[in-house]
């Protein structure tokens, strides 16, 4: 974590900090107001579920607006943001909550000094996090391992995410070529320098990406003996990968895939299966209630906009690679595939206008809920494909049908990272999210998906 003159934070540390010190700024602020005489919120030990209330409320108000979400936590008018549509929907939820709360005091100015307090607590450690945590000063410096041809591909696909992730050489580790190469900025670093270079520019980390054993000689490996042997970390490129991005590269592990991909354990966990099961069943009842409760609007809308029959069926392939039949509200015109199938895109023309406030909104999915209570689907799992497009995928992307390992889901990992899957090539940026959480499934992750669906559903992000 620390280096020699910089302090480096890693993504999950950043988290925890974020998360730590919004309950330490918001308690220290109302119990310095308390102090003062603040009658509306004091601390008492008959009454601590009252902060803790309030500490959980900013927590799941907090993912639901993106106050933990890196990027958004670095920019300043993206944290404005954030924070004012947190703090102010905490403090109504607290209100209207007395039970757990305070009582609503006599004069209402209280409520307003209340609000004020969360809100400036929050925005002030907030902009500290910008201007100093978030700032060019924790950069965490790396060299990189690899062939030539892996250089700009690793590069970005790191930097992209974490910024502070800065590589700043690499070492060519294709035996066959040892041709100096230049790439942007990151420097060329030879083979018998790595040691003195890692010394003198006050490397972190060393990742080695090189899927060519031949590469690393017996002097290189020495040095690398050497580093490790000093405190240096030496990590694993798809390890790095997987930290970072939260997906799997498939495109690096294809011969080694199980050493690299267990399962999770969650897959064949009765209880988690059950206890996930039940949630469903309550889940897609009240999906069904509130579908039931729209359908008059639906078909209005459908019957002016899209010009069609209200519901739309298509065969999907699912568990095991079983195929079915999903439900959804039409979006698009009728006969919108006379050419053939194709994947639907971000500004596709066969989407109607209706149709696109639907899709954006996800309220085109809320018959699938039938899906979900039949157990065709789960609420939280890969999105499920056609068929045509799976057999067409599966022959270019291998492990692609591993995604058939569990129930295909209304929501997913990749639904909440990334946008449409437009093309071969996207779709295998997808699967990597798919992956991940087939080996990662848990209720924490499950639970990030979905305070992040209904993110995407409050800022109207559906596709």
């Amino acid at each position: 974590m620390f280096t020699k003159n910089k302090i480096h934070f890693e993504i999950s540390e950043r988290k925890v900090l974020l998360h730590i010190f919004d309950a330490f700024f918001i308690l220290l602020v109302l119990y310095l107001l308390s102090l003062l005489n603040f009658q509306y919120f004091s601390f008492s030990p008959a009454n601590y579920y009252r902060e803790i209330v309030l500490i959980v409320y900013i927590y799941i108000f907090g993912s639901i607006f993106e106050m933990y979400n890196l990027q958004v936590a670095s920019n300043q008018f993206q944290t404005l943001k954030s924070t004012v549509f947190t703090a102010t929907t905490t403090v109504f939820v607290y209100l209207l909550t007395p039970v757990l709360s305070p009582e609503l005091p006599k004069n209402r100015i209280a409520i307003v000094i209340f609000y004020f307090a969360v809100l400036f607590a929050l925005l002030g450690w907030r902009y500290i996090y910008v201007y100093f945590l978030a700032s060019h000063r924790f950069i965490q410096n790396v060299v990189l391992i690899c062939d030539k041809n892996q250089v700009e591909e690793l590069v970005l696909g790191l930097e992209n995410v974490d910024p502070h992730y800065k590589i700043i050489g690499f070492v060519n580790s294709d035996s066959v070529c040892d041709k100096q190469l230049e790439f942007h900025y990151v420097k060329e670093i030879k083979k018998d320098k790595l040691e003195s270079f890692v010394v003198r520019n006050n490397i972190s980390e060393i990742v080695i990406a090189s899927q060519n054993t031949d590469g690393i000689t017996a002097d290189l490996y020495q040095q690398l003996l050497h580093l490790l042997q000093s405190g240096n970390i030496i990590r694993e490129y798809t390890q790095v990968y997987e930290s970072k991005t939260q997906r799997i590269p498939v495109q690096y592990i294809a011969r080694d895939f199980y050493r690299f991909f267990p399962f999770s354990r969650s897959n064949n966990n009765k209880l988690y299966l059950l206890l996930v099961r039940f949630l469903e069943l309550i889940f897609s009842t009240l999906g069904l209630l509130i579908c039931g409760v729209i359908i008059p609007f639906i078909f209005i809308g459908n019957f002016i906009g899209n010009k069609g029959s209200l519901f739309y069926t298509q065969e999907r392939i699912g568990k095991n690679g079983v195929a079915f039949k999903i439900y959804k509200f039409r979006t698009m015109v009728e006969n919108s595939e006379v050419n053939g199938a194709a994947f639907a895109t971000s500004n596709d023309k066969r989407i109607t206008p209706f149709g696109k406030f639907m899709r954006k909104s996800r309220i085109d999915e809320l018959p699938q809920f039938l899906n979900v209570l039949i157990a065709d689907m789960a609420v939280i799992g890969p999105r499920p494909e056609r068929p045509f497009f799976v057999d067409e995928i599966a022959k270019i992307m291998p492990f692609y049908e591993t995604r058939h390992v569990v129930k295909p889901g209304l929501t997913g990992w990749a639904q909440v990272n990334y946008s449409y899957g437009e093309s071969i090539e996207e779709s295998l940026i997808k699967l990597q999210y798919d992956l991940y959480y087939i080996k990662h499934r848990s209720v924490f992750l499950d639970l990030s998906i979905t305070f992040r669906t209904i993110t995407t559903i409050v800022f109207y992000r559906g596709q």
